[in-house]
């Protein structure tokens, strides 16, 4: 795990919130922390296009996310 000055945000010990600015270098997927917009990034991190927000947080990522949303909406009908 890296450490970054761009790093601002910490929980208790077994949760880990990461939260980075506008204008660090990141990789991955990110959302607004602001509006919730979602952003995958390999670059430097640009403000917000939808609200303007200038603090991201690494996206939760699970490889079933995509499969579940669907799965859902086909159960509750």
């Amino acid at each position: 795990m890296y450490e970054s000055q761009d790093l601002i945000g910490r929980t208790d010990a077994d949760e880990f919130v990461e939260f980075v600015r506008t204008g660090a270098e990141a990789s991955g997927e990110f959302e607004c922390t602001s509006c919730g917009y979602g952003a995958i990034i390999r670059r430097e991190l640009p403000p917000c296009p939808m609200c303007g927000g200038e603090l991201w947080e690494r996206a939760q990522w699970t490889p079933f996310t995509t499969a579940l949303s669907g799965l859902k909406s086909r159960l509750s009908r």
